[in-house]
């Protein structure tokens, strides 16, 4: 890895400077911003290979700013990980089903929360490595009316796009990659995020039934199998 760019957007400015010192070894640029807007404005400006992102922020809050870094192109793999004193399961899902990679609950070890960036930065180092050397899924994904350009991260129903958030559009396109295969909701999202992804049978259950709700009809194609997980099963 080189010089990576980590944002850390943090309006604890005694936060600011522990992880300033903490960090030190790592050899990473932080970038500082105390507030969503300039922390928006630093990553559109700069760009940023790892997001520290507050949830408590003065203006809009961090759930705010990470569906609006969600939205932005060229952001929606971007590794994010949510650090706030707010550790209640509805506040983690969240943040999960908006895009979140991790989610850090304060007060949190320094050594911990640069480990959850070194995962973040691989996962993002080894998905270009597969790009480039074209290890990838097919460009487009179509089982019956659904269809994923996996390129231009969109989905349809027919010929209607329909809004999926970037760890909806990942599971998705793992399922109608792998049809008729189960998974278990550990090794789903293992496969998608990585070993140490954060995440309860609860956060991916409620994404699953987000992900139903937006499917309409062919959300039944993604089965439940009572005891296991799930399997995509293609009309």
């Amino acid at each position: 890895m080189g010089t990576e760019r980590i944002l850390i957007i943090e309006d604890d400015l005694e936060i600011q400077e522990l992880l300033k010192h903490s960090f030190a070894r790592e050899g990473w640029k932080l970038i500082h911003a105390i507030s969503g807007e300039e922390g928006l404005a630093a990553l559109k400006s700069g760009g940023a290979d790892c997001i520290i992102l507050d949830i408590m922020l003065p203006g809009q809050d961090g759930f705010k700013v990470l569906k609006k870094i969600r939205e932005l192109e060229d952001y929606q793999t971007l590794p994010i990980i949510m650090c706030t004193a707010l550790g209640e399961e509805a506040d983690i899902v969240t943040g999960l089903e908006l895009g979140a990679d991790d989610y850090v609950v304060k007060p949190y070890s320094p050594r911990i929360l640069a480990a959850r960036i070194r995962s973040g930065l691989r996962r993002k180092e080894i998905a270009a490595i597969k790009n480039s050397e074209g290890i990838k899924k097919p460009p487009v994904l179509q089982h019956g009316a659904l269809k994923l350009d996996v390129d231009r991260h969109s989905a349809f129903l027919g010929d209607v796009q329909i809004d999926l958030f970037a760890t909806e559009f990942a599971i998705l396109a793992h399922f109608m990659s792998n049809p008729d295969i189960v998974f278990t909701r550990q090794k789903l999202i293992t496969t998608i995020r990585g070993e140490d992804y954060p995440v309860t049978d609860r956060s991916i259950d409620v994404q699953i039934l987000g992900l139903r709700k937006k499917l309409k009809e062919c959300g039944e194609m993604i089965e439940t199998i009572r005891g296991v997980g799930y399997r995509f099963k293609p009309e």
